[in-house]
């Protein structure tokens, strides 16, 4: 049985890396025998398993405003002017995709994150239903200096009747300056985050909230943010973040 074991998963490295591993081995397929039906039956369907593409958070739904759809179109051109042939310099914006588990950003996460605490969700995407808490897509910039989110904060996000709780807000800094600094030095995690409020967010809203690198130093990343009206002129919030590039060993510690 532990052979049997062993062969399916000398094959199965020919499908594709794990998320914390080396990059995809070049192991020729042809090399590994199978020699049992269930072997085969097993290694055949893992492409499918694979293949599977998990669902996309930060791609449009009917629950976004006219300013959220606006804002998305915008970053939506800037990335696309450049790739259609103007001079880049560093200036295009890409869309970052959005999943429930960072492990469905790997290589087979969709199946990972069925045997591997297949209960867990991410935070802030947690909740399945359109519209009811947090809506948001990132974009960044391609030399990495820079990050915008547009976020649309749902009923289930109140803390003052008709306003945004403080700490939903919180979350979006720490998770699009988090992204950011994820961006330079993945993994990393929080060490210091810094918030100032300025003016209350409605419910039902939305904010435009941007990132700026201000420097590295070793493993520490610094950044600075701030969450305003979708022209920009309102301030409700600024912050600062501190980042700290750790280890894959370190991040799996128990």
């Amino acid at each position: 049985m532990a052979r049997s074991v062993g062969r399916i998963f000398s094959g199965f490295r020919c499908f594709g890396s794990l998320p914390f591993g080396n990059p995809p081995l070049k192991t020729q397929c042809s090399s590994v025998l199978f020699r049992t039906t269930s072997e085969r039956t097993l290694v055949h369907a893992l492409p499918k398993i694979f293949a599977r593409k998990p669902r996309d958070f930060s791609l449009p739904n009917s629950s976004w405003g006219k300013e959220m759809m606006q804002l998305y179109n915008h970053y939506n051109r800037l990335s696309k002017e450049t790739a259609e042939g103007q001079e880049d310099h560093g200036e295009r914006w890409t869309r970052l995709p959005s999943y429930n588990r960072t492990l469905k950003y790997a290589t087979g996460g969709v199946y990972l994150s069925k045997i591997i605490q297949s209960k867990a969700r991410l935070f802030t995407r947690n909740i399945r239903d359109p519209g009811t808490s947090f809506e948001y897509v990132i974009f960044f910039r391609q030399d990495k200096l820079k990050c915008a989110c547009i976020f649309q904060a749902g009923h289930l996000l109140e803390g003052a009747p008709g306003h945004v709780h403080g700490g939903a807000i919180a979350t979006m800094i720490d998770t699009v300056t988090g992204t950011h600094a994820s961006l330079l030095s993945a993994p990393v995690m929080t060490a210091n985050l810094n918030v100032n409020y300025r003016s209350p967010i409605p419910l039902g809203s939305t904010v435009l909230i941007e990132s700026i690198l201000d420097k590295e130093d070793g493993r520490k990343i610094y950044i600075s943010c701030r969450v305003t009206s979708t022209d920009g002129s309102k301030l409700h919030t600024e912050a600062t973040a501190l980042f700290l590039s750790i280890s894959v060993s370190h991040l799996l510690k128990r």
